[in-house]
């Protein structure tokens, strides 16, 4: 037998450098759903799209960027950042070296036909998004997630299909991975990973999700330096002009 418990001379596939991609089911409570709902539509106002009427409704982009802070989300937003700091351990983080910041929380609202085209987080390192609807299904939009590269696919391009010599979904060239939202649904992956949301295709259902971004820095310990690659403490830091240009000089 072969190392591993293969046979002489079989080959065996190792699948090295996985993307971490958490996954929790929070069930949420019916009652304070409807009133999460009720708040984000109250937010939103009468905007359907950001502003291309393709393109979902965010938060973000109509300065509702801290969901957080809302009374009517705040346990939710807790149960979440437990899930967060989880991630941190499973992936190898010693939760006492790190402090992990929400940065910012806005809704997303897709309609019929809306979708959120494929873009990265790079003001965040771990982002996170809660959905408030959705049967599974994926029908009213599913979340795409793009490798940063596809080593498998040997000869670049491959791996996307077009008729290629690469069978369609093949687990070990993807060349993309899709997760259907369901209600309570809660996903945690790197911010540098390119997303998007595909188009919702049920007239009878909205997307509604909550969108996180958190930033690692070091903790706050006095006297301490900070890792290398590993940004210090916000209590350490120091604004420089505050936004306002200095006088000229006479």
């Amino acid at each position: 037998m072969a190392e591993g418990g293969g046979a002489a001379g079989a080959l065996q596939i190792e699948r090295l450098f996985p993307l971490a991609i958490g996954r929790a089911v929070l069930p949420p409570d019916p009652l304070h759903t409807a009133v999460q709902l009720q708040v984000i539509d109250g937010l939103r106002g009468e905007a359907a799209s950001n502003p291309d009427p393709g393109c979902a409704w965010t938060g973000d982009l109509n300065g509702v960027w801290q969901l957080h802070r809302h009374p009517a989300f705040a346990p939710l937003i807790e149960r979440i950042a437990q899930q967060a700091l989880a991630y941190l351990e499973a992936v190898g983080f010693d939760r006492q070296a790190v402090a992990l910041h929400l940065q910012r929380c806005w809704p997303v609202v897709t309609e019929e036909g809306q979708v959120i085209g494929r873009h990265h987080h790079p003001n965040a390192h771990l982002s996170a998004v809660y959905y408030l609807s959705g049967d599974g299904s994926g029908r009213c939009g599913c979340l795409r997630f793009w490798p940063r590269e596809h080593p498998n696919e040997l000869v670049s391009g491959l791996a996307v299909g077009h008729g290629g010599p690469i069978a369609t979904g093949h687990p070990l060239n993807a060349p993309w991975v899709d997760v259907a939202p369901r209600a309570g649904l809660l996903l945690l992956f790197p911010s540098r990973i390119e997303h998007a949301v595909l188009a919702n295709e049920d007239p009878d259902d909205r997307r509604v999700s909550i969108s996180l971004d958190f930033v690692l820095t070091a903790p706050a310990t006095a006297g301490s330096a900070p890792p290398e690659y590993l940004a210090p403490h916000p209590s350490h830091w120091q604004e420089l002009g505050g936004g306002t240009p200095p006088p000229a000089n006479p």
